[in-house]
Formats: structure tokens, C-alpha cells, sequence
């Protein structure tokens, strides 16, 4: 049972170089030659297994942050604002989509000794854990204010032959989902229970190569019982018309400002951000534990 508010991610950055196009690249306002260190927690994990040659790889999802300049004096946001967040394997920076899963990608993700000078992935575990699988208990654990970690575990394809997309015919994946009730609801009277928290990830198994996984999605998952799951999926959308003259305004200093105004680069400025909902949703039938241990403090 991972404890993921005790589970990190440290990196620290190549030193800094200056872009020769864009004056605050990745919105870092420091000097050249410079690095910076970072740290965050873990809110979410995921196991992929190929089920025909037993090669795993696990996934990991970090807690998030609006886009900043980094590591400014004032001014820290930037404005217009997106949700930087990282999705990433024990070898990989994995590309988190921001598109429906209908639409396919050709994306690899970033080997992370490429990306950072230093990393280092530290998956905490609680000492003692229990296997909930009925209903009375997990109402049971959620009245002692026991910690609780959902478990959910999936095939593509779909074992009942379900399969959501077609070319899933070749496929023996199992996957399993990790993270932390932060949210459930019970009817103690009659024994029942709904876990819908997030957030998730999920991955894109068209994007494995045997090895990894090269996208996944961001999803919220809800179950309320111990062989089905929905997950319901983030994707990014388009600013009416009417809203880009404010949403898409910056403010203070511009991400896209240019070290040389007068000489643009083709198809200059690239896209704002885009805002993100959640639409899409998925149904799989699963198997789904809840794990229990004592909160001690």
C-alpha cells in the first residue's frame, strides 16, 4: 500500500541556456548557467503488465502546479495560466494527453537522464496494510478515519469481450490502478459505499512497445463495488470567441515574449493554452479492493 503523501519525485534541472527565440523559456527567469531543484509528491500509480511475456513497467502521476516563472521575485504566475504536471515511468518522462482517446498520437516520451541532470524516485509504502472486499467493511474504514488506497485492476482486452476499441485484438494487458481514497461516500445502513476521487492515470496501450508506454490520460475514477469501474477523462477545449479577449490576455510578463520583437519566427505566437474539462468516459469491468491501514495520528 503506497503512501503517497509521503512518496516523491527530485529532480534537478540541465544548467539554464538561453533560447535563441523566446526570452523566458520554460519560464525560467534566472541567469545562464544556472539550475534550479524540485520536488513533489505522488498522487496516483499505475501497472502495466504484459500478460503474454511478463514485462511490467510502473507509472507514476505528480502533484501539479500552475505554470509559474521560476524562481521569480513577483510576478510568479503566468498569466495566461495552464496546469503543468508530469506523468513519468522509472526510465521515462510520459506525455499526459490532452486530446480524446479516439485521436491517436505519434509521441514518445523523454527518457529522464535526458531531461534532468539528477532524479531520483523515492515510493514510500505504510508498514502495515489490509485487503478490504466487502462493502461493510470499507463503510467500516471509512468511520475509524482508517487511511484507504483504491486498487483497481482491468484487461484489455476486455476479458467479457467488450473491448472499447478495435484494434485491442492483440493484446493481453492487465493494468492496475493505485491511489488514494481522498473522497467516499457510504450509506452505513445499508452497507453501501462509492469511491469517486482523482485524480488517475490511465494508459494509452496502443503507445506500448513492449517496454513503456508513450501517452496516457488524466482521469477521475468512481467504483461502488468490486468488479466494475468508470473512469471519466480530461481533455482540453476551445475558448469560445467571445472569452479569448480576457482568457488569453497576459498579464505582467508574457511567456511568448521574443528576445528580438522585430523578427518574429514563422506561424509566431504558437497557441495560448487551452482550457480543460472532463468528458469522455470509459467502463471496464475490473477487480477493485480497497486497502486499509491504520491512521495512527
Amino acid at each position: 500500500m503506497i503512501a503517497f503523501h509521503r512518496s516523491s519525485f527530485h529532480w534537478r534541472s540541465w544548467p539554464w541556456k538561453p533560447d535563441p527565440v523566446y526570452k523566458y523559456t520554460g519560464g525560467f527567469v534566472g541567469i545562464p548557467g544556472q539550475a534550479y531543484q524540485v520536488r513533489f509528491h505522488l498522487e496516483a500509480a499505475c501497472t502495466v503488465e504484459d500478460l503474454d511475456t511478463g514485462h511490467k513497467t510502473d507509472l507514476f502521476l505528480g502533484a501539479p502546479c500552475r505554470s509559474e516563472y521560476t524562481i521569480a521575485r513577483r510576478n510568479l504566475f503566468q498569466v495566461p495560466s495552464d496546469e503543468w504536471r508530469m506523468a513519468f515511468s522509472r526510465n521515462l518522462n510520459v506525455p499526459i494527453s490532452r486530446r480524446p482517446s479516439t485521436e491517436s498520437a505519434e509521441i514518445e516520451g523523454t527518457p529522464l537522464e535526458k531531461q534532468f541532470q539528477a532524479h531520483e524516485i523515492y515510493i514510500r509504502q505504510y508498514d502495515t496494510e489490509e485487503t478490504l472486499t466487502t462493502a461493510g467493511a470499507v463503510v467500516d474504514a471509512t468511520i475509524n478515519r482508517d487511511l484507504m488506497n483504491g486498487r483497481i485492476v482491468y484487461r484489455e482486452p476486455d476479458p467479457s469481450g467488450q473491448a472499447d476499441q478495435a484494434d485491442q485484438a492483440d493484446r493481453n494487458m492487465q493494468v492496475t490502478l493505485e491511489f488514494p481514497v481522498d473522497l467516499i461516500n457510504i450509506n452505513e445502513e445499508d452497507a453501501e459505499f462509492q469511491i469517486c476521487t482523482g485524480p488517475v492515470i490511465l494508459p494509452d496501450l496502443a503507445t506500448w512497445d513492449g517496454n513503456e508506454v508513450h501517452r496516457v490520460f488524466l482521469a477521475d475514477a468512481a467504483i461502488s463495488g468490486f468488479d466494475h469501474a468508470e473512469f471519466i477523462l480530461r481533455r482540453e477545449i476551445e475558448a469560445a470567441e467571445r472569452e479569448k479577449h480576457w482568457y488569453e490576455a497576459p498579464r505582467g510578463r508574457d511567456r511568448l515574449e521574443l528576445n528580438h520583437p522585430e523578427n518574429p519566427p514563422p506561424d509566431y505566437p504558437p497557441r495560448r493554452p487551452r482550457p480543460l474539462v472532463y468528458s469522455e468516459t470509459w467502463e471496464k469491468d475490473s477487480e477493485n479492493v480497497v486497502l486499509r491501514t491504520k491512521n495512527e495520528n
